[in-house]
């Protein structure tokens, strides 16, 4: 069976199970019997290539020992040994040594688990499943991550997951244009389910990875957090999935909980990738954590401040926003200014309303700004819906050869030769300053196009309005005339 036809199969039988309610639910529980699958495969290859190597998960807990046997344990006593050993005995990992990392690996993915499934008949059939799975066979692999993927974009119709997914063909693009290279330390604060980490893995690998010594110094390199359990899982798995063998640096914490002032010179990187969450709000008291200028409870632009804090001179960042942030007032006026001053906001890409349906309808742009030197000048490129279709949509999502236009205009890494064109076009840092910090800029070549030559128009309202006059005239002379009857 075809490894497409196998994550089908465990859906169908999963949907048997009454525990298990919704898409959110059902790839949580698949995500953790994955993980541990996925990383007993690693451990197995690790004990024959490395004499140093010891799994940091108990002989009694290991995939191998409890699930591998389809004849294994079932029923009661599965759900018996899931919910009354295996759970309570990962929350609690510990391993010395060399070890040590991995353990609070499986730790932090189990820390907030569940098992939904009540069925250990139906459990049992999942576990036959996913053993055929041998992810240390490349093709298998590969053909996994592309499933895994689609798992992940099943999300934006999962209720409130949504938030954590980012469309790949934009995550894609981001990565392609800030262009990361192994050994530059690259940090997301708010993850997700890590698909810019997984972009640019990808990314590096195709382009700069030719040695060991490259692989380890990318590996080595990368830095990642999130706050809620579900991405985090989904994530760290997805990083194992990806042939990262130590994948601790992905840590489950709310970046923002920690005091603005405590990021220091250590905690500086070469290149944020990031899709903070917006239109929510954090919990009291997070926004005490930022200087006075910078207070509120508006996720977004507590992010914006701290990226800007955090990237080294000549670091470089690629970030997505809401149009809110763009022509908000008050705090976002101070953040826009201040993210001018220490950084040369390049580039803005407008992307349409639809791009993250059915999770947000609004409108959202990518910032690339590069740290070091203000602002004197902002490109916009507005992306636009291809010809013959409204808007982007789940059954015609964005790709990425649909951003490919931008990327031709886009000069290559010097971002030379750039040209005003009817989607592109430019603003001096003094026009956004005389404008309060409002970088939300409409293309004004679309205006001219769709409303004409101005005193045409002030001619033809004119007109409209003597018009409309002589019609209340009119009115108000048959009134007249009726009430002297």
């Amino acid at each position: 069976m075809s490894v497409r036809n196998t994550v089908k199969s465990i859906q169908d039988i999963m949907r048997k199970d009454v525990g298990v309610d919704g898409d959110a639910q059902r790839i949580s529980q698949l995500c953790w019997m994955f993980f541990l699958k996925i990383i007993d495969d690693q451990d197995q290859e690790l004990e024959m290539t490395r004499t140093d190597y010891a799994s940091p998960i108990p002989e009694k807990l290991q995939w191998r020992t409890w699930a591998a046997d389809p004849e294994g344990i079932t029923g009661e006593a599965l759900v018996d040994f899931i919910n009354d050993t295996l759970f309570p005995k990962l929350k609690e990992l510990e391993a010395p040594g060399n070890s040590a990392n991995r353990a609070r690996v499986v730790r932090g993915v189990f820390g907030d688990a569940y098992n939904y499934m009540k069925s250990g008949q139906l459990i049992r059939q999942v576990i036959n499943k996913i053993s055929a799975v041998d992810f240390n066979d490349l093709t298998d692999r590969q053909h996994f991550g592309d499933i895994y993927e689609q798992l992940l974009n099943d999300l934006q119709s999962a209720g409130n997951a949504g938030e954590y997914y980012t469309p790949r063909a934009v995550t894609s693009f981001m990565v392609q244009q800030i262009d990361p290279k192994p050994g530059e330390l690259l940090f997301d604060p708010a993850c997700g389910t890590g698909g810019f980490l997984t972009c640019s893995i990808r990314h590096m690998r195709g382009r700069y990875v030719k040695k060991p010594a490259d692989e380890k110094a990318m590996q080595a390199s990368l830095r990642a957090v999130e706050k809620k359990q579900l991405p985090h899982m989904l994530c760290t798995t997805n990083m194992l999935l990806h042939g990262v063998e130590d994948p601790g640096f992905v840590r489950h914490d709310n970046t923002l909980a920690r005091p603005y002032i405590s990021w220091g010179a250590a905690d500086r990187v070469d290149v944020v990738l990031t899709n903070p969450p917006f239109g929510g709000k954090e919990e009291d008291g997070i926004e005490s954590n930022f200087p006075k200028q910078f207070q509120t409870r508006e996720t977004a632009d507590l992010f914006l401040a701290l990226i800007i804090r955090l990237l080294k001179k000549d670091g470089r960042a690629a970030v997505v926003l809401p149009d809110g942030t763009l022509f908000g007032e008050g705090v976002k006026t101070r953040l826009k200014e201040h993210l001018m001053e220490e950084c040369d906001l390049h580039t803005i890409v407008r992307l349409p309303n639809s791009v993250f349906k059915p999770y947000a309808s609004i409108g959202t742009n990518l910032l690339f700004f590069e740290k070091g030197r203000p602002t004197e000048e902002i490109w916009y490129y507005e992306h636009r819906v291809p010809e013959g279709q409204k808007a982007y949509s789940m059954t015609k999502p964005i790709r990425l050869e649909h951003l490919q236009g931008c990327a031709d205009w886009w000069g290559g890494a010097e971002r030379v030769g750039r040209k005003e064109t009817e989607v592109a076009w430019k603003v001096t840092a003094g026009e956004v300053k005389a404008r309060g910090y409002n970088l939300d800029w409409k293309n004004p070549h679309t205006v001219e196009a769709e409303l004409g030559d101005p005193r045409e128009l002030l001619t033809k309202m004119e007109a409209a309005e003597r018009e409309t006059q002589a019609l209340r005239d009119q009115l108000r002379a048959i009134l007249e005339e009726a009430l002297l009857r």
